[in-house]
């Protein structure tokens, strides 16, 4: 939601109402969706929900003409897809883990934060990025 978030700043600072309106539809659907995901969930999005949504958000930066954007708007996506990059690499070519577990959110559980702390620091990187790249973009 942070990054659909950014994206409809930059539609509306963009004058694009067509793009503003796809963020601010999907931002919606995903708070009906997280006003039945609270513990303990009911109902899961898993991979084609996810990926849908990545999809989106990739889509909408290419509208906005902004592609690099997704580099810090999409931080955590970012190093959740470079943590499993690593991982696999480092495995094939070393026999070596980097992390206890990838996507490097499950290594976090491992050294002990609880869902709740992880989702918190996520969250909070993720508005970090999110702001830092609109403070660029719109100064």
């Amino acid at each position: 939601m942070i990054a659909f978030a950014a994206y409809a700043v930059l539609a509306v600072h963009d004058g694009r109402t067509d793009v503003l309106i796809l963020c601010l539809v999907t931002i919606g659907a995903m708070v009906g969706f997280f006003l039945f995901n609270h513990k303990p969930a009911k109902v899961f999005m898993g991979d084609t929900g996810s990926l849908a949504l990545g999809g989106l958000i990739a889509v909408i930066a290419l509208l906005l003409d902004r592609p690099w954007s997704l580099l810090l708007i999409g931080i955590v996506f970012v190093c959740e897809t470079a943590s499993v990059i690593l991982q696999v690499g480092s495995f094939k070519l070393f026999h070596r883990r980097i992390f206890k577990m990838a996507p490097i959110h499950h290594h976090f559980e491992l050294l002990g934060w609880s869902e709740w702390k992880v989702d918190t620091v996520f969250w909070l990187v993720g508005l970090i990025g999110a702001v830092l790249y609109l403070v660029y973009a719109l100064a």
